[in-house]
């Protein structure tokens, strides 16, 4: 069920719909991207090179979940201006089809210039309708599994998600979703999302998110697998494990209960 979620699960027609699932694309792409990246609305922000817009959307929507700066966006798109890559991914944004996570470092200080960003699909099955539904082994899969726990997060217009990523020295560090508290923005939480069980076999290999913890005195965090559960413990920091499906669909559920509380 999480990969038919992650390939259509943003469209119930196709879900409910073998005929539909057979090829996506076309209603996907008719119904939501076209309508989007093709017809009138890019004008009114200015854009006037739609192809240009839907080259750099299909482009992100391969790499979902991956770094970005602008001067390398820039020089994969043939050079293009930053300030127009930086319109389009405004118009993108705006238009609920991708959203940017900013970077912190390890001491979760931000950065003064946002130079490096991630950018994700709001839904993952935007991926399939442009290129071809996952199989759960294949390579995409991780990517695709951190941007659908994402799109569950991106829900929450109050939460504001950040990634960390830092050097020390010859140590590349990395965390995928850290939450900060509104107050002090402290880490309150962590998490690394991960389409594996290995790391419930092996917890020492997590060394990002144990220095990450560490370093912000941080007691727990949170890693995802396949199909693992449990809690394991490092240096004195419990290590819970949960199924990424079973997180997903916790993320979504207790949002629409917060959202009730709201309103």
């Amino acid at each position: 069920h999480f990969l038919k979620y992650i390939n259509y699960g943003g469209y119930p027609e196709i879900i409910f719909s073998e005929k539909m699932q057979v090829n996506p694309s076309r209603f996907i792409k008719s119904d939501i991207i076209d309508k989007v990246l093709l017809r009138d609305l890019p004008s009114l922000y200015g854009i006037q090179d739609v192809q240009e817009l839907n080259s750099l959307f299909t482009s992100i929507a391969y790499n979902s979940g991956q770094e970005f700066s602008l001067e390398a966006l820039s020089q994969a798109s043939g050079g293009v201006e930053k300030n127009t890559l930086k319109k389009y991914i405004q118009y993108l944004e705006a238009a609920f089809l991708i959203k940017i996570i900013h970077r912190i470092d390890h001491n979760a200080k931000k950065f003064s210039r946002a130079n490096y960003f991630k950018i994700y699909l709001t839904n993952p099955s935007l991926r399939s309708a442009l290129f071809t539904p996952l199989q759960a082994t294949d390579k995409l899969m991780g990517a695709m599994v951190e941007t659908a726990i994402f799109a569950q997060w991106l829900q929450r217009d109050w939460f504001e998600p950040w990634y960390a990523r830092w050097s020390q020295g010859r140590f590349q560090g990395e965390v995928d979703m850290v939450g900060l508290s509104q107050q002090n923005f402290k880490p309150q939480w962590a998490l690394e999302i991960k389409w594996s069980n290995r790391y419930f076999e092996n917890p020492g290999e997590l060394k990002s998110l144990l220095n990450f913890c560490e370093t912000n005195q941080l007691n727990s965090a949170l890693v995802t697998t396949i199909d693992k559960s449990g809690t394991k413990e490092m240096q004195k920091l419990k290590l819970h494990f949960l199924p990424s499906a079973l997180y997903a669909y916790t993320v979504g559920k207790n949002t629409i209960l917060q959202k009730q509380l709201r309103s």
